[in-house]
């Protein structure tokens, strides 16, 4: 993740040409790291973790042996609201992959996106395959070839059947980041460029939306592309606090974002149903989102610098990916073969989750990703950027 930008810098002065052409700023070089994003990101791969686990029925109702509804009378509902984690994530992709671009060149955005993403995913599949695979599980395991399919993060627009549940909110990352790559960082970032990418995108995601065109709603996302936008936004209001463009892109964003989230997540109140979520509720935990993102771009949460925050957000991205699937095998054996009571269990499968994700990090990212970038990184394209 790149460093934050200081729109006050000299450099930035020095770049605005006389021929009125927008300045492109770059970024400073040693700026401190928002450890207080690291620990948003936790917070909202918890908040997940709070859904699959007690916050619907499904695979996991056979991991516990009963519906979640009977073992979390008291929190079920409060757990469903968990899959709005991922509409917080989204707004701070956007705010992070705004920052991550800004003025760096496209071979160096590539490898940057494709060394974090891919090293962790590729070890997420191929244990949850492996798991999935040993009689003793009974989950039901994708066949070899849709397994080695994963591996390219393109299961789900080939209609291969996904080994991670919760590789779906990759396929949105990753074209949020080719609409980014192609429109801000080929060009080169800057403010203009930025908020005409924020207002083009929305207005053509409106379209979408409008026409119901299969390859517009794949491409524009009308149902995610508020969040990332929203993100983009606060990323500008973090280089100037006073820029009105980035608080209307923002305000924007929030309401059209949560007319998402309501329309997906809500329902009238049904008996039948598994939990009831509340249009209110649903549009605080997106304002929850926006507004804790916005805290942290207006530097309000500079104070949270702790040292395990760094460590809090690089566990998060290996537990979201295992979290799932695996925490199903851990509910199983610890709640029906050790007999652990269920609110000994959750939080017993949250730690081991969490145990695995550092696994994951220590072993497969930090000996990976730096040798990916590097190989990404070499060859003649390199001399010819920036």
């Amino acid at each position: 993740m790149n460093t934050p930008v200081d729109t006050t810098h000299p450099r930035a002065a020095q770049e605005s040409g006389a021929d009125g052409v927008p300045p492109r700023i770059l970024p400073r070089a040693h700026a401190p790291r928002l450890r207080a994003l690291d620990g948003l990101r936790l917070i909202a791969a918890l908040m997940v973790a709070c859904y699959h686990y007690g916050g619907r029925d499904g695979e996991v109702a056979r991991a516990w042996g009963t519906s979640p509804k009977h073992q979390f009378p008291m929190l079920h509902e409060w757990f469903a609201y968990g899959p709005l984690g991922v509409q917080i994530f989204f707004v701070i992709s956007g705010f992070v992959i705004c920052m991550s671009g800004w003025g760096r060149p496209l071979r160096s955005f590539f490898a940057s996106r494709a060394s974090r993403l891919l090293p962790a995913y590729w070890a997420a599949v191929i244990l949850v395959t492996a798991v999935f695979a040993l009689p003793v599980v009974a989950f039901h395991a994708v066949s070899p070839s849709d397994a080695l399919v994963n591996l390219t993060m393109m299961q789900q627009p080939l209609g291969v059947d996904r080994v991670l549940g919760v590789c779906w909110t990759l396929w949105a990352e990753v074209r949020f980041y080719a609409l980014f790559a192609l429109c801000i960082v080929l060009p080169g970032a800057n403010r203009q460029r930025v908020i005409l990418f924020c207002a083009g995108w929305t207005l053509a995601a409106a379209f979408a939306q409008a026409a119901n065109e299969p390859l517009l709603n794949i491409v524009l996302m009308p149902e995610y592309a508020a969040y990332f936008i929203g993100g983009v936004g606060l990323y500008l209001i973090h280089r100037n606090r006073r820029d009105a463009y980035a608080w209307g892109i923002v305000g924007v964003s929030w309401l059209i974002g949560q007319h998402y989230a309501v329309a997906k997540l809500w329902h009238a109140p049904n008996p039948d149903f598994f939990s009831y979520r509340t249009s209110f509720g649903i549009i605080l935990v997106v304002t929850f989102g926006y507004l804790a993102v916005a805290a942290i771009a207006l530097g309000w949460l500079n104070w949270a610098n702790w040292r395990w925050l760094s460590v809090a957000g690089a566990l998060t991205y290996p537990f979201y990916l295992v979290h799932e699937h695996l925490g199903w095998v851990a509910i199983e054996y610890y709640h029906r073969t050790l007999h652990i009571p269920s609110y000994g269990t959750f939080p017993a499968t949250v730690a081991t989750m969490l145990l695995l994700a550092w696994l994951l990090n220590r072993c497969v990212e930090e000996w990976l990703t730096p040798k990916l970038r590097s190989a990404l990184n070499r060859g003649p394209l390199t001399s010819h950027q920036g």
